[in-house]
């Protein structure tokens, strides 16, 4: 899965740490998602979501498309 979080970040002057911070995990954990080393839960998503004022597809989509 992709996702564009580094984007909406710097869109909105944010640190990893302020991210991280917002949402409840780890710096680690943003930089992971950042890299596409890591899947977040639904949860997660959803927080990201709100954070970024965005559709979860608006932020992560998948790397093939569904047929």
């Amino acid at each position: 899965m992709k996702n564009n979080i580094k984007f909406l970040r710097r869109k909105m002057g944010l640190r990893q740490e302020d991210v991280a911070e917002k949402v409840d995990v780890t710096r680690q954990t943003i930089i992971a998602i950042e890299n596409n080393k890591y899947n977040p839960t639904l949860e997660l998503a959803i927080k990201l979501s709100r954070l970024f004022d965005k559709h979860v597809d608006e932020i992560f989509q998948l790397d093939d498309e569904i047929k």
